[in-house]
């Protein structure tokens, strides 16, 4: 067969390709070939969103054409012949018009670093394109397969609103009365009048959305398929063919000649397999337009459904379905539509196939089991005939007798419809609510022949417990002829956890909490059927009522509302005066047009080469030998570095760079090699060959450290007060440890880095993604021996960091410089986002230890405790780290004798490093749970022993700084008020009382936050202000723009200074050629400290330009310009500002470490499900004190998304690693951040009127990490709730509280007859799946 030419349209614009190579994905394609960087490579396997576009496709036969969201990473090149791809481009840019979306995401916040923003506004895009005026769950649904890690997606949500049919209420009259009226829950705010203060957008002024102004498709692609040739299309390249069948007969006839080769519709399975697990496939068919793969047909027995169809088409088919047919026919439709709306993304739904779905057979699909359950048949087709399989455990498992012959495809899948008496249901169970792989899923059904109760047939199966699909089939067996009672309900349990046996090594681990998955889904299963009997004959079969409803119940799904109370600016301001006003972030609109250009969007320099690292597979071993010779004969490999290159380069304070003769932890860099291209690049580090021996001791986790004395530096100490002495004095004293989780920065933008040899004087520009420029410039010159002079680090923009784009970035930007160095050409790493994972760290695990004492009235008189945090395997920032948490340790209490020592745990792990909160988000948490447990051993309500032991006034901390804490007593008592917190608690006790199945919790935690960087010199800052002739400026500053608005803010503090408006100032970036040695970006002081740089910069020129201007004060800046000029006055200036003073003495545990704190205040409510461990976030309240705020919309946005980062952190984020130390949660599949769906249902957050504090920039504070912290009352309200069901149901005691509060250990927790039943593992006689660490 001749290779085709591949027809297609992007944006709008005709691409003939004539080399298709079947291995091209979309993705590199736009970015590449056609320059359209706004689609964003950041997972690569369609789990996270930024890479999104839409796809249209023409059915010439209907006439209509589809308009889908698609992920571009997962899209292969070869199947798009024939469609529109619209980019973010297409949609609307700032040199043609905006789109509304763009627009309104722009100036409505909802962009921050702006990394994910095209991928947000195309999955808005499409979904207006198929409902202009969506619905709220549709809405929701649209942005389900979107991740942002830093708005929060609050902001996003509200922009979405604007084109909803309704927006600003809850839509739920509950009671007959909507929230507006009622307040929240039925219960009236605590301060009437003015809900909220004036809006950070104005809805009025949106473009209104014209659906007539859209792309049309493209007439071209409407007369090439009308015209279609009948004939195959076939794209070949170096390693793979592609095969595209256009009828049913050459489908068969390619099948028949390749019988090996797997069929493609959506590339959703065969796309990760091959990326991910490196399976190869020579020939790849792919069906396009075949009609009778797209069957939708109603026969007498069931529904029939092409293969074809895409999972989103059978969902809006089975949608039309249920409406039309009787409820009792629809039993398995129904199943399957609870499963599709929690199914991956709409992007995923949109390009996998019902085919696909079922052929992949993966052992934790959600559809496979009701579809067996559901007794459904496959109509599979060859070149030999037709034949039908039953889609059952034994095709499931892959068993040759009952699966497809390697010629044959299928075709269609018959889904049966229900029978009177006849009950189906599907449940799962994930990390996270929506677009996350099951933990368990099942398919169940029952049918009782007379409706006699009597069990006539019965099919069980479960998911994600095994290597396939598994059905209880002997159960099912022995429970023919019982009668649906709760006899036969044990009996099922006992039966069912022999037979589906899970081993105690299994991977994935959460093996007990899988065990007890098993019979918590039998008895909800057991549950809706009785109640669905009880309908039907409610004579017979008795009602639910009481004891058991609440345990077939959803979790709340909550009235989504949300507001915020932010400052209003002074009436007396001046109205160009920008302070304090909610400016648009200023990159906003670049973001939502996908202009903004980030590193790897800069455009390729001429013979540039790839860098790809090699990193160790074993976390403590000697390298052996290091054989290059099969990678290096690769074709368009150039070069492999390794630590004998760098020679004496290869250490970097106290760094190494590539690894010499050992490895210390998974994921160590080896060397690295330079390619051609990227694909070049790769392929060879897979053929690098490491042999090595394993050493002795390998150490992973903080309780193997301390036993084998393994630490970093000497125990950091702090202690005020006579510890023992107090002992003597408490009524009780208490000890007990908490765990925490380490957590992965998540940033979008994955490390990226160019480096560029100019060939002149040996100079070298560096282009990196890094918070830190000083730093990469400095580690460069180290390793290329050159003064700091000839190296410049530029950065514009930066795609999320957290802390994580610091210690291993400028490793690799320095071996990455190096090889650009050596080669006399640039070079450029950008990793993939597993890769990113393994190699960089994270925030540290901590282990806290406690030894409390104190009165039986809540007040803590001696507190003890012991800090361990898992460094890694070298020490970064983590020494850091520790001291920070220890003089954060005790948040907002008074600790009048306290003694807290610290180590840094060495380990043969990545070296974990900064993330946001920088240690305080571990040891607030430990004594947050200190403070818990003596709650409950006093009897108290937590809050009360809260408020007992906070700060009063002014004060003073453990290591003798004085604090003035009126603005934590404003937030507590405000956010008490503003929550209803009294109130509540009570509705939430009435309803625990009444549903033993379902437990709310509420919980309220207060915050400190000290903010400062412990000295002097770590907190200078400059600034290079210019005056053009023709009035603009242009500003430099020390600072990185990686979301928080630093950029946005220095402009405002120019335009207040110098009274100009904001259009007039211009900000490039951040190099170390304008401005040298800035200090890091991080620790929420980077607008405080550049922004006193940048006012000074502007006062000195002022100052110089005062007496033009009082001669001109009509004139304009231009004519000032000039005139300044004609007298040689300079208009340029420096600013400087020479850091706060500060200081902590370590040895005496004294000094004054922090300029000022930022207090605030969080009540959340969750509601848990007992059988399943799921959580719902009903409401949350936030009140923070932030002193004058220089921007309320940026403030807000940060405080938000630190919120919700920090409830990642302490619920769903789970690290989890290998026995032998490898990561395996390397990607959003594996490793759950919070999603839209995560977001509170309500959310409101409010700001204390502007305060004063005389040292800061115009009195603001610096909000970047605290919000963090205040995650955690998310999760004391989990453990409320957990509480009151172990109270209830008389367990005995308090269990140690550990973070993060997954579903497993919600559900372990909540301790009933289902989790005493299953089979348990004695600990330390089989080796697990995974360590805690």
């Amino acid at each position: 067969m001749e290779p085709s030419a591949l027809h297609f349209c992007v944006n709008g614009r005709g691409v003939i390709e004539k080399n298709a190579d079947p291995e091209t994905m979309l993705l590199p394609y736009l970015r590449r070939n056609l320059r359209l960087t706004g689609t964003k490579y950041s997972c690569g396997g369609g789990g996270c969103g930024a890479c999104t576009v839409m796809i249209s496709r023409y059915d010439p036969r209907t006439g209509k054409i589809r308009h889908y969201p698609a992920n571009a990473c997962l899209t292969p090149l070869c199947s798009l012949h024939g469609a529109a791809v619209t980019t973010v481009e297409g949609v609307g840019s700032t040199k043609t018009r905006l789109h509304p979306v763009q627009e309104r995401i722009a100036k409505g916040h909802g962009t921050q670093c702006g990394f994910c923003t095209p991928g947000m506004v195309m999955s808005l895009y499409a979904l207006l394109r198929n409902h202009p005026q969506p619905s709220e769950e549709q809405l929701a649904d649209a942005l389900a397969g979107n991740l942002c890690r830093c708005t929060g997606y609050r902001p996003i949500l509200d922009v979405g609103r604007t084109f909803c049919k309704t927006s600003g209420c809850c839509q739920s009259k509950e009671n007959g009365v909507c929230c507006l009226d009622q307040g929240v829950h039925g219960v009236p705010e605590a301060e009437e009048g003015v809900r909220t203060s004036p809006e950070l957008f104005s809805e009025e002024e949106f473009v209104p959305l014209d659906p007539t102004q859209e792309l049309i498709f493209p007439p071209e692609l409407m007369i090439l398929a009308e015209k279609q040739p009948q004939k195959p299309r076939v794209f070949t390249g170096d390693r793979m063919t592609w095969i595209s069948p256009v009828t049913l007969k050459d489908l068969l006839e390619a099948k028949s000649k390749y019988p090996q080769a797997p069929v493609v519709m959506g590339n959703t399975s065969v796309g990760p397999e091959m990326k991910f697990k490196g399976i190869f496939h020579p020939v790849l068919i792919s069906p396009d337009g075949i009609e009778e793969l797209s069957v939708m047909k109603h026969g007498c027995n069931g529904l029939t459904l092409g293969a074809g169809l895409s999972l989103a088409q059978v969902q809006d088919v089975l949608a039309d379905v249920v409406q039309q047919l009787p409820e009792e026919k629809t039993q398995v439709f129904r199943a399957l539509l609870k499963q599709l709306r929690t199914l991956a993304g709409s992007q995923i739904r949109n390009m996998a196939s019902l085919g696909g779905h079922i052929v992949s057979r993966h052992p934790d699909s959600d559809l496979n089991p009701l579809l067996a359950a559901g007794i459904c048949t496959l109509h599979v087709l060859s070149k030999e005939g037709a034949r039908q399989i039953l889609l059952d455990e034994h095709f499931l498992s892959r068993s040759p007798s009952a699966d497809l012959k390697p010629q044959e495809i299928l075709l269609s899948v018959t889904i049966p419809y229900s029978r009177k008496w006849e009950f189906v249901s599907a449940f799962r169970q994930a990390q996270r609510k929506r677009n996350a792989q099951a933990i368990v899923n099942v398919g169940m059904r029952v049918f009782f022949g007379d409706g006699d109760g009597v069990i006539t047939e019965l099919s069980i199966l479960y998911g994600g417990v095994g290597p396939a699909t598994i059905c209880a089939r002997d159960t099912c067996r022995k429970l023919i002829g019982r009668h649906w009672t709760e006899e036969m309900l044990d009996e099922a349990c006992r039966l069912v956890l022999g037979e589906v046996a899970i081993p105690s090594t299994a991977p994935g681990g959460r093996v007990e909490f899988r065990r007890t998955l098993l019979v918590s889904f039998l008895f909800r299963f057991y549950l809706e059927v009785s109640q669905g009997l009880s309908r039907m004959d409610p004579g017979r079969y008795p009602s639910l009522a009481g004891k058991y409803e609440s345990a077939v119940e959803d979790l709340h799904p909550g009235h989504h509302w949300r507001t915020s109370k932010h400052q209003n600016v002074d009436p007396k301001q001046l109205p160009q005066d920008p302070i304090g006003r909610p400016i648009m972030h200023l990159s906003g609109i670049k973001h939502a047009s996908g202009e903004a250009v980030y590193c790897d969007d800069m455009p390729a320099v001429d013979q540039e080469l790839s860098l790809a690292f090699v990193t160790s597979s074993r976390a403590h071993a000697a390298i052996v030998s290091i054989d290059l010779s099969e990678a290096l004969s690769l074709p368009g490999v150039v070069d492999i570095v390794t630590a004998k290159h760098l020679g004496d380069a290869n250490s970097f304070a106290q760094e190494t760079l590539l690894a010499t003769d050992k490895v210390l932890c998974v994921g160590h860099l080896v060397c690295a090699v330079i390619a051609d291209s990227e694909v070049q690049a790769k392929q060879a580090a897979e053929k690098v060959r490491i042999v090595y021996q394993d050493l002795e001791p390998l150490i992973l986790t903080i309780e193997e450290a301390i036993q084998h004395n393994s630490f970093f530096e000497s125990e950091r100490k702090l202690e005020s007060g006579d510890v023992e002495e107090a002992f003597l004095m408490a009524d009780q004293v208490l000890e007990g440890e908490v765990h925490m989780g380490g957590q992965e920065h998540f940033y979008m933008e994955t490390q990226s880095m160019l480096a560029v040899p100019k060939g002149e004087d040996e100079e070298m520009d560096v282009y990196v993604s890094t918070q830190f420029p000083k730093y990469i410039q400095d580690i460069v010159a180290s390793t290329l021996k050159l003064p700091a002079n000839k190296v410049m680090c530029h950065v514009r923009r930066v795609g999320g960091a957290f802390g994580g784009k610091v210690g291993k970035t400028g490793i690799m930007a320095a071996v990455t410089a190096f090889a650009a160095h050596k080669h006399g050409r640039a070079v450029r790493c950008i990793l993939e986002r597993g890769e990113d994972m393994l190699i960089t760290g994270g925030r540290h695990p901590y282990l806290g230890k406690y030894k409390v004492g104190f009165l039986n009235d809540g007040r803590i008189v001696a507190l003890d405790m012991e800090h361990y945090n898992n460094a890694g395997s070298s020490l970064d920032e983590s020494l850091l780290v520790l001291e920070n948490g220890l003089l954060k340790m005790e948040n907002a209490y008074k600790l009048p004798s306290l003694r807290c020592r610290g180590r840094v745990c060495r380990t043969n792990l990545p070296s974990n490093t900064a993330l946001r909160g920088f240690g305080f988000p571990q040891t607030g948490l430990i004594t947050e749970s200190c403070i818990t447990a003596v709650a409950a051993k006093c009897g108290l309500a937590p809050e009360e022993v809260r408020e007992v032991n906070m700060y009063q006034g002014t004060d003073h901390t453990p290591y003798g700084q004085e604090i003035n804490t009126e603005g934590l007593a404003r937030c507590w008592s405000e956010c008490k008020a503003k929550a209803a917190f009294s109130l509540r608690r009570a509705a939430v006790d009435r309803f625990n009382a009444g549903s033993p199945w379902k437990k709310r919790g509420l919980a309220m935690v207060p915050l400190k936050y000290p903010v400062g960087l412990g000295n002097v010199a770590m907190g200078q800052a400059s600034a290079l202000v210019h005056i053009y002739l023709d009035g603009s400026v242009l500003v430099t500053h020390g600072g990185i723009e990686m979301g928080q608005g630093v950029h946005t803010k220095m402009i405002q503090v120019v335009s207040r200074e110098l009274k100009m408006p904001m259009a007039n100032i211009h900000l490039r970036g951040t190099s170390t050629e304008t401005v040298p040695n800035a200090n890091i970006s991080g620790g929420s002081v980077v607008a405080d400290l550049n922004g006193l740089a940048v006012k000074d910069a502007c006062q000195t020129l002022l100052k110089r330009l005062e007496p033009i201007i009082s001669k001109n004060p009509q004139g304009t800046w231009k004519d000032w310009a000039q005139a300044a000029f004609d007298q040689s006055v300079s208009l340029s200036a420096i600013g400087y500002f020479r850091g706060y003073e500060l200081n902590i003495d370590w040895e005496k545990g004294k000094g004054h470490p922090f300029e000022y704190c930022v207090y605030g205040a969080a009540c959340s409510e969750v509601e848990i499900d007992c059988l399943t461990g799921n959580h719902k976030n009903i409401r949350t309240d936030i009140v923070m004190d932030v002193g004058h705020s220089i921007n309320p919309a940026l403030d807000l946005g940060q405080v938000e998304g630190a919120f919700i980062q920090g409830m990642g952190l302490y619920t769903s984020e789970e690290l989890k690693y290998a026995p032998q130390g490898a990561l395996h949660t390397r990607g959003p599949d594996q490793y759950k951040i919070p999603a839209i769906c995560d977001v509170p249902a309500e959310l409101h957050v409010s700001f204390l009127p502007p305060s004063k504090n005389s040292n800061t920039l115009y009195s603001s504070k610096g909000l970047g990490e605290s919000g963090v912290f205040l995650g955690c009352s998310v999760l004391f309200a989990i453990w409320d709730a957990v509480s009151a069901a172990r109270r209830e149901r008389g367990l005995p005691g308090t269990l140690a509280l550990s973070s993060p509060l997954t579903p497993e250990k919600i559900r372990m927790a909540c301790e009933d007859g289902f989790t005493k039943m299953i089979p348990r593992d004695i600990p330390g006689s089989y080796v697990p799946w995974d360590v805690l660490v």
